[in-house]
């Protein structure tokens, strides 16, 4: 039976509780938006009493709540009128009014979490806080789908419900799936981000961004496999915690990195004069080993120290056996941000890799010159307020540069010191179009919301 009309409530409100009746319609405007009643659900009226109510709405706020809870008993609604004049309700309101926004939102989020209602991030996808109307609807709709699971007093997993319910085809979208609609919401929003040459750059990806980047067949990360694999039995470190110069020399040597650095991996006479080759004497003079060793420890959590040991983490492992993870992981840290990083530095890193996503070489003060556009359109400036140049691109491409070779992903030695080249390999194409995908399709976050 459809729930009764908001002005006929209101008007018997009126009647019966006058001084109720005003409050009353406030609180079901923002709740329902003129939606019918039957339209609401819990967690609808959760983030209206412990959200929306307590920043937006102003008035006494305990008195809007309690006349909420009357309407929707009369509209025979008593879960939700429950909440209302729930203690629950009052302390999260207390919250706001005493200790501030920042507390009282902290408040409504562990609340909001013990109902059971709040559809949990799964491994395909994470909420963003602020979302599309795709993103949005997809919520609102796995929201409801666990409350109606929670009334009917069945077992609930929700994690599971939730991923069945973002993935299963659903009439109501012509056959098609909630994650595939907030996937190209969020690929769409990407594309379209700032600046004309951003957006005229990003077009073509997001065809060509649409479906996963699957890992290729033939070997790839042999660089990552090759240490995790090394610290099953241990890598020992130096009294500075440093990779030892075997083990740096063992890398730079079978991996192209000597060559792309000037270095030999040699001892012979001669080593370090005029007109040999220094040989390697350590991890700081192999940036690519320092790389790899950031990405397996700090990015994917694969190794640890302990002592003066790297050791392989239960996540190594699991990632050492199951390939397609792997991939997905480790491609992905071609944009992950360092401590500190500024979007800024993602940006850059960003464009570097859209712009040699097709395999074509390219010179490095011209792949700076078409940065410096994208980012210089997308509004960013330097740190004295001027263009970016060049030059303020030179620490976020070197970490990218030093990425690339740590993972096995560029192609070819540098033709020297002053005059690099950008390639990637074919798998290197890949990883980059899986980085971007992965950044694509992040949940966007904003500040004070958890």
């Amino acid at each position: 039976m459809p729930a009764p009309d908001v002005a006929a409530l209101l008007a018997q409100l009126e009647r019966s509780e006058p001084d109720t009746a005003e409050p009353a319609r406030v609180a079901v405007e923002w709740l329902a938006g003129g939606e019918a009643l039957e339209t609401i659900s819990q967690f609808d009226v959760c983030e209206f009493l412990w959200y929306t109510l307590p920043i937006k709405v102003p008035g006494d706020q305990s008195t809007i709540a309690r006349a909420l809870g009357k309407l929707l008993r009369l509209a025979g609604m008593e879960r939700y009128a429950a909440l209302c004049d729930s203690p629950a309700t009052a302390r999260i309101l207390l919250t706001y009014a005493r200790e501030g926004e920042e507390a009282g939102t902290s408040a409504y989020h562990r609340e909001l979490e013990s109902t059971g209602v709040l559809p949990p991030d799964v491994a395909e996808l994470s909420w963003s806080s602020i979302m599309g109307p795709e993103e949005l609807g997809a919520h609102v709709a796995c929201a409801a789908a666990l409350e109606l699971a929670i009334v009917a007093g069945e077992p609930v997993d929700r994690e599971e419900l939730t991923r069945r319910w973002l993935t299963a085809p659903r009439t109501e979208l012509g056959g098609d799936c909630w994650l595939h609609r907030v996937h190209g919401e969020r690929l769409n929003r990407w594309v379209l981000g700032r600046g004309t040459a951003r957006r005229e750059l990003a077009q073509p990806f997001e065809v060509r961004l649409h479906a996963p980047i699957e890992a290729p067949a033939e070997p790839h990360l042999e660089p990552l496999r090759w240490l995790l694999d090394l610290a099953r039995t241990g890598v020992r470190l130096t009294e500075r915690l440093n990779v030892g110069r075997a083990v740096a020399a063992e890398a730079a040597g079978r991996f192209g990195w000597a060559a792309r650095t000037g270095l030999r991996t040699g001892t012979a006479a001669g080593a370090g004069s005029d007109t040999q080759p220094r040989a390697v004497r350590g991890e700081a003079d192999v940036p690519a080993m320092t790389e790899l060793r950031r990405i397996a420890v700090h990015d994917l959590g694969a190794l640890r120290r302990s002592g003066r040991r790297l050791v392989l983490t239960t996540t190594g492992r699991n990632l050492l056996d199951d390939p397609a993870a792997l991939w997905e992981a480790a491609a992905a840290t071609l944009l992950v941000p360092s401590p500190g990083e500024h979007d800024f530095e993602i940006s850059i890193r960003e464009s570097a890799l859209m712009i040699l996503a097709d395999g074509d070489a390219v010179p490095d003060d011209d792949l700076r010159d078409r940065v410096a556009e994208v980012v210089n359109g997308e509004g960013w400036r330097s740190a004295d307020g001027g263009r970016v140049t060049g030059v303020d691109l030179s620490h976020p491409l070197a970490r990218l540069r030093h990425r690339l070779d740590a993972l096995g992903l560029a192609a070819g030695p540098p033709s020297g010191p002053s005059a690099y080249v950008w390639r990637l390999t074919g798998t290197g194409r890949r990883a980059a179009l899986a980085a971007l995908r992965t950044q694509a399709l992040r949940p966007r976050q904003y500040a004070g919301l958890g």
